[in-house]
């Protein structure tokens, strides 16, 4: 039972392992030069395209690695379900005790759920790539779109507000007061002005601030009421976006233009 247990954390360690790699071809994307292409695919036009196509293709290599795991899950339904037969018939017969069967039934209840999980986890990584994908168009359609003062575009994936007003970071004591003054803590600024990640990913963050909030929670659905009431443009992100953000954050200020 532990060997099985360890090959379910394996198989989660797998993902976590993957977006670690993403992470690290994405500080590193400025300066490799990719030797190898696939067949058929576009060369992509430009550093954020490229990462994009870096997470896809990772993507479908773990979903590649998962269906080989899933072939050794089937096989041990099949040799698990064999056993289980064997053993009813031997139980019927008295040739082995109860206890016996409870194993054999409990190892295929196992090698079932490992089945079900890798499926599971498979269907996830389509779900991940069609995402990436459905972003990236609207991504474009957005570059394409002039937002109006006090407009909002929302996605799957971000929320951007273009604010009714001004906005300097100097102004960024509003925000931090009326987050103390209504949770009783500080506001927790991941990023303040230009970032290391900003400088990798060429990206202008000298008039923004990160804040480590998810926008889908309380205190992250109280900060952008706030900004909304105050004209305050914002971006909020619900999840990692190849090249763009590393995880759920809400970026106050403008979107940071590439250098």
């Amino acid at each position: 039972m532990a060997h099985q247990g360890n090959l379910n954390s394996k198989m989660a360690d797998l993902l976590r392992f993957t977006l670690i790699i993403l992470a690290l071809v994405a500080s590193q994307a400025l300066c490799v030069n990719a030797q190898t292409k696939r067949p058929k695919q576009a060369k992509p036009v430009n550093e954020l395209a490229q990462l994009r196509e870096e997470y896809i293709n990772a993507t479908k290599d773990y979903k590649t690695s998962l269906g080989k795991l899933l072939a050794t899950y089937e096989r041990d339904v099949a040799r698990a379900e064999a056993q289980l037969t064997k053993d009813q018939a031997l139980l019927e017969q008295g040739l082995i005790a109860k206890i016996e069967l409870n194993k054999s039934e409990g190892a295929l209840a196992a090698a079932k759920n490992r089945v079900a999980e890798t499926n599971q986890l498979m269907s996830n990584a389509d779900t991940q790539i069609a995402q990436t994908l459905l972003e990236a168009q609207a991504e474009a359609q957005l570059a394409r779109t002039r937002l109006a003062k006090g407009g909002t575009i929302r996605t799957t994936s971000y929320i951007r507000y273009a604010g009714a007003g001004s906005w300097l970071l100097s102004e960024s004591w509003k925000v931090q007061r009326f987050f103390e003054d209504s949770f009783k803590k500080q506001l927790p600024i991941a990023v303040f002005g230009q970032g290391a990640i900003h400088d990798r990913w060429r990206l202008d963050h000298r008039n923004s601030m990160d804040i480590s909030l998810h926008p889908d929670g309380p205190e992250g659905q109280a900060l952008l009421g706030f900004l909304r009431s105050n004209g305050i443009p914002f971006l909020a992100f619900r999840g990692a976006i190849p090249g763009t953000a590393t995880g759920p954050h809400i970026h106050i200020g403008r979107p940071s233009h590439r250098f």
